[in-house]
Formats: structure tokens, sequence, C-alpha cells
């Protein structure tokens, strides 16, 4: 016997109403059908998972261990029937970073002024194409070269590098700082994610480098003053934070920003969602 979803929800219904009388009740079914799914259930775990007497049922340390386990993963199986059936009633949209920085709050503005029977939803996911490939968002905004002959694309911006510092870094006094400067100092460098290669600089005449793999880790390492970061404008707006300091890089290719999807499935909404950030 394979174990069901339906063991486990007998499971979960016990332990919570507190009887078997009363989740039969609850799942509509009968007090012996609860009966033996349960001891279906223990006779595959192999465990008991709850003790039963006459006044009261309470789960074994087994069973307790069983039962978070079961919510849980009766939980993503409700979430995953609901976002089957839900259709297009909701746009995801993955980053992995910065969103759409400065835009951001006004792209969800529009969209639910446009669009209002269209839920958008912000999801963020620290992979190079910012979920689509996970399937966790349905278009993605990326910053970080992809396959694009996988991938339909957009691109909709080109935005500027800024250099991320400590805010009592005495580069903070100036307005700008040229990627010659830089190369005298050691930068931080998130290398699944970021945008920042040694490959901005001339071979020879590059700056130190050490790694990271997440945005607060690496605004922490900017913030202790040993590193600088270089990063694309949208994270100045989204990650302003107490102790760190964005200055623009003056001499320094612009970062392409692109909107993703799945080439042959694309969501229905993708040209709206193109359209707007193309306004923005």
């Amino acid at each position: 016997m394979d174990l069901e979803l339906r063991h486990l929800r007998l499971l979960v219904a016990v332990v919570d109403t507190g009887s078997f009388t009363d989740a039969a009740v609850e799942l509509g079914t009968s007090q012996a059908s609860v009966s033996r799914g349960l001891r279906s259930l223990e006779r595959l775990l192999g465990v008991r998972l709850l003790h039963r007497t006459s006044r009261a049922v309470a789960p074994t340390t087994a069973g307790v261990q069983v039962l978070s386990r079961a919510r849980n993963l009766l939980a993503e199986a409700d979430n995953l029937v609901r976002e089957a059936t839900t259709g297009h009633t909701r746009l995801r949209l993955g980053h992995a970073w910065a969103a759409l920085g400065g835009h951001t709050a006004e792209f969800q503005r529009r969209w639910h002024e446009r669009h209002p029977g269209v839920e958008l939803i912000l999801v963020r996911n620290n992979t190079p194409t910012g979920g689509l490939a996970e399937g966790t968002c349905d278009l993605a905004v990326v910053r970080t070269p992809v396959d694009l002959h996988r991938y339909a694309h957009a691109t909709v911006a080109h935005e500027s590098r800024y250099v991320a510092m400590a805010s009592d870094d005495p580069w903070a006094r100036r307005r700008s700082i040229p990627l010659e400067d830089i190369r005298s100092r050691t930068v931080v460098v998130d290398r699944r994610t970021g945008t920042t290669t040694l490959d901005l600089w001339p071979e020879g005449r590059r700056p130190g480098v050490d790694y990271t793999a997440d945005i607060d880790d690496w605004l922490a390492a900017i913030a202790t003053g040993q590193y600088l970061g270089v990063t694309p404008q949208a994270t100045t707006t989204q990650y302003r934070r107490d102790g760190i300091a964005y200055r623009r890089v003056r001499d320094a290719e612009p970062v392409p920003v692109r909107l993703i999807w799945h080439r042959h499935d694309p969501h229905p909404m993708t040209r709206a969602a193109v359209a707007l950030l193309g306004e923005l």
C-alpha cells in the first residue's frame, strides 16, 4: 500500500478534533473508515501514531513528528491545487535581487488599476533565472546573462552601475567613482545572481575579490568597510540600508534589464507586463 494524502488528512483531523467520531463528522465519512485509515497508516509507517483511550486521543512521540510533516505536505498539496485551478487569475513575477528597483511600487499600483482581475505577486528567488527555471514564477526580471535561446525575452531597460560602500568610507564624499579606482580595493561578488564580474576591468588591472551568496550577506560584508560592491541602480532604491552608501560608477557599461518567460507556454498577461514595464 502506498502513502496517500487521505491517510494524512485522517491523522490531522483526529488530532485536531480530539476524537475519531468528530474527525469522521468533519471529513464526511464514518468512524469505522477513520479507524481503518489510521490503522493502515500505522502499518505502512511501522510506528504507533496515536495514544487511544476511552476519553481522549493524543499523538505519540513518533506521531508528533509525522503530524508536523503531514501538515506541511497537505499545505503544499493544497497550494498545488489552488495554483492549478486559479488558471491565469494571478501573475507571479520573479526576481533575484532588486525587482524593478525604484519602479517596483508604481508597477504594482498601475497593474492593480489596469488588471484588477489578475493578482500580481512578486517572488524573490536567489537563482540565475529569478525562479523561472524552478517553476516558482511565470515571468522573471533578470540582470544577468541567461540562455536567450531557451527563454523568450524583452529588454525593458538599461541601468547604470553604482558602487556600494560603507557610509563612513572616504569615497562616500565623492559624487562618482571611476572603475580604475575600484581596482585598488576588494570587491564582494555574488557569483550566482550578481551582475558584477572581474571582466569589468582589464586583465592584470583587476581588484581583489571575495564571494557571497545572498543580497543580505553582500550588504553585511560591505557595511564592515572591508569591501566594495558594484551593482545596478535598482539596488540603490530597493536596498537602502543604514551603514551603506551608493555612488555612481562613471565609466562602466550599463546593465541590461530583461523580462524572460517560457517561450512555448507564456502567461497570457506577458505582453501586458512588457508594455507596462516599457512605460516605466
